[in-house]
C-alpha cells in the first residue's frame, strides 16, 4: 500500500457523476483505494449498488470467476458503530469485507468480515473474508444487477440527458 496522501492536484472529485453526494472526502480515499486494489486482482466493482433487500452496498465487486464481494467503507470509528445494517450484505455476496484507512483501529472490525487498509492510492487486505458461497439463483439474480448498474452509468456518463433512475428500471 502506498503511504502517500493525496495532494491537491490528485483529490478526488466530490461532483464526480458515480457518486451520490454523500461520500465524505475520506470514504472516498477507501474507495479509490480499494478500487484499485480490486482492479489489480482482476474485479470490476461498482459504488453504492442498491441490493433486491433494498440495503446500498458501498462497493460490489465481480471476479473473473463470477465471485462476488461486498465491501463496506469505513472512514471513521463512529462511522462503523453508527452501522448495525452490514450483517445483511452476507445474503449478497460470497465474501464481505470492510475497508478503512490505516488510523482507524482495525481491532474494532468484527472478525467476522475481510478488512482492507486503503490509503487513497493503494490497499492491501489485511484480514482475508470467510467466503460463503451463494445459491445459484442469487448469484445470478445479484450478477445481472451488476451488469445493468454498470451498463446504466456508462450510458449515463455518454448520454447525461437521458438518464433514468436505475430503481425504475
Amino acid at each position: 500500500m502506498n503511504t502517500r496522501r493525496p495532494t491537491s492536484g490528485s483529490r478526488i472529485a466530490l461532483d464526480d457523476p458515480l457518486t451520490d453526494g454523500r461520500q465524505s472526502e475520506r470514504a472516498l480515499m477507501v474507495w479509490r483505494g480499494t478500487a484499485r486494489l480490486l482492479r489489480g486482482l482482476n474485479y470490476a466493482c461498482l459504488a453504492e449498488v442498491t441490493l433486491a433487500s433494498g440495503r446500498r452496498a458501498d462497493l460490489l465487486a465481480m471476479g473473473p470467476k463470477q465471485e462476488l464481494w461486498i465491501v463496506e467503507v469505513k472512514s471513521s470509528i463512529a462511522d462503523l458503530k453508527a452501522d448495525h445494517k452490514w450483517p445483511d450484505y452476507r445474503q449478497h455476496c460470497d465474501r464481505l469485507f470492510f475497508a478503512t484507512l490505516p488510523d482507524v483501529p482495525a481491532e474494532i472490525f468484527p472478525g467476522g468480515a475481510g478488512l482492507i487498509l486503503s490509503d487513497g492510492f493503494g490497499a492491501e487486505i489485511v484480514r482475508e473474508a470467510p467466503e460463503h458461497k451463494l445459491p445459484a439463483p442469487t448469484r445470478k439474480a445479484v450478477s445481472l444487477r451488476f451488469a445493468r448498474m454498470a451498463a446504466q452509468r456508462l450510458h449515463d456518463l455518454q448520454d447525461p440527458d437521458a438518464r433514468v433512475p436505475f430503481d425504475l428500471l
